[in-house]
């Protein structure tokens, strides 16, 4: 089934921007997610991108250079601070918003639709934790909801410039993280299968493809000088989802959790099956179909939760304007909107703020909490076990995990701590420790480590609270004594994805 519009079919009109009840909507978020990002401890992953930026590099074990390049501009033009950090986090998440209203208006709804499909997005559990903290995320899904508006705006108008943009759009989006390129594929499949298949035709389409494939090129490139170790990432990513998130049976219940705690569980998997099923929205169809190829491809290949919330804002959208087409104006639809969607937005808060508010919520709500505690503290008891070293402030210290190193490289300095190192993901590519007879491990277990040293032996271990366990509660510190083989040799070695 090719376009079901003629090709000399005048485009569709498209009813007015409801600019006035977005802009209240994205408002109101940015207030929220501002006394979030200034009450919000740091995330580890937010320390590691701080970390990195200060090692700037076209590439990084696990992601290309945008997101450390970004923190370390934040930090240095806003002086470090939690909501000056955070605010490109917050400003994406508002845009997010924006452009849901957008998708909706592009789907054929009104002011109400518009607004009931950008209120959604904003009160996903999503939404309110990416657009609080600096994350990879914080980029991504409103990267695809540009995407997917772009390629619905397509639709209405066949215009080469929404082709175009696609491809600035996706020459941005991967510079931070390449989850993108899955949705590139699933529309192109689609649209190869049951149409639009005239896009092929389009010079426009291949040269915003172009242009993100040549965007992509610095990255690969450092994987491939790098034994391409974001590969290797990927198979650490599945064990760690099969082993925190219940694995490939928790996957759809988890996405379908944070696309909204109700209204927006319930818009999510209504907008995806009106896209697949509606005769009003049947030049769209090729979409729905994409987005059930995201949706098992993810699965599939292990895949976190979160990594299908690009779609959250074409499913909201499309779903929005299918309900209120399809049900009448009543008071009773005006009550249930009433009542669910402030239910929602306060569900959504409570889901951030509170570990485990709700039964079988904590895998989406304790990691954030957990990776968030326990930092100074932690910072603080490798202080006072440092001046236990032989060697005093030559020693390097070690962690085993990389969230670690990047606490200490934000803490340790003011406590008289050197600049810690980490065989750990992206951590290991900043280099290896200085040549000393002795080494301060931080973590679970010493392992490779062992193997270099005559004598290792435990010194003391910082319990902690809320935090993970071995990473940022009940936190074994090592002394390591008599390096046999200078770091450089045994460095390589280490590497753990």
């Amino acid at each position: 089934m090719d376009s079901p519009r003629p090709q000399h079919a005048a485009p569709a009109p498209r009813p007015p921007v409801a600019w006035s009840r977005l802009a209240s909507i994205a408002g109101c978020l940015a207030v929220l997610l501002a006394w979030l990002s200034s009450s919000r401890e740091w995330y580890g992953d937010e320390l590691y991108l701080l970390a990195a930026g200060h090692h700037l590099s076209w590439g990084y074990a696990d992601q290309p250079v945008l997101m450390p390049l970004v923190a370390r501009i934040a930090e240095a033009a806003l002086g470090g601070s939690r909501l000056g950090v955070r605010a490109p986090a917050v400003l994406t998440a508002v845009a997010g918003v924006l452009i849901t209203g957008l998708l909706a208006r592009e789907f054929g709804g009104g002011r109400g639709a518009q607004s009931l499909a950008a209120a959604t997005y904003a009160i996903s559990p999503h939404t309110v934790n990416s657009g609080s903290l600096l994350q990879t995320q914080a980029v991504d899904a409103p990267a695809w909801a540009v995407t997917t508006w772009l390629v619905v705006r397509w639709v209405r108008l066949r215009d080469g410039l929404s082709l175009l943009l696609i491809g600035v759009t996706g020459a941005v989006a991967v510079q931070a993280k390449y989850l993108i390129v899955v949705l590139w594929a699933a529309c192109f499949l689609a649209a190869a299968l049951i149409g639009p298949r005239e896009v092929f035709r389009l010079p426009a389409l291949w040269v915003g493809a172009g242009a993100s494939l040549l965007a992509m090129v610095p990255y690969l490139r450092w994987q491939q000088r790098h034994d391409w170790p974001q590969l290797r990432l990927i198979g650490a990513v599945r064990e760690e989802t099969a082993a925190t998130a219940s694995g490939p049976l928790a996957f759809l219940p988890l996405t379908v959790l944070v696309a909204g705690a109700i209204a927006g569980a319930v818009l999510f998997c209504y907008g995806l099956w009106r896209l697949l099923r509606s005769t009003a929205l049947v030049e769209y169809r090729f979409l729905g179909w994409a987005c059930a190829a995201v949706v098992v491809t993810f699965l599939v290949g292990g895949g976190r939760y979160y990594y299908c919330a690009g779609l959250f804002p074409l499913c909201f959208a499309a779903g929005s304007v299918e309900f209120l087409q399809r049900s009448a104006p009543t008071a009773r639809r005006a009550a249930l909107i009433g009542v669910v969607w402030p239910a929602s937005a306060v569900l959504a808060v409570v889901m951030i703020v509170v570990p485990s508010p709700l039964p079988l919520t904590g895998v989406v709500t304790a990691p954030a909490a957990r990776g968030s505690v326990g930092w100074h503290e932690l910072a603080d008891a490798v202080a006072r076990a440092y001046p236990r070293s032989p060697e005093g402030r030559g020693t390097p210290v070690v962690t085993g995990h990389y969230w670690q190193a990047s606490a200490l490289e934000r803490y340790g300095r003011q406590r008289g701590l050197p600049r810690p190192h980490s065989p750990h993901r992206g951590y290991w590519f900043f280099g290896a420790p200085p040549d000393a007879d002795t080494a301060l491990f931080v973590g679970a277990d010493p392992g490779p480590l062992r193997a270099n040293f005559r004598s290792t032996r435990l010194l003391t271990t910082w319990r902690g609270g809320l935090g993970h366990a071995g990473i940022s509660a009940s936190v074994p510190i090592w002394l390591c004594e008599g390096r046999i083989t200078p770091w450089g040799q045994v460095w390589p070695s280490l590497y753990e994805p």
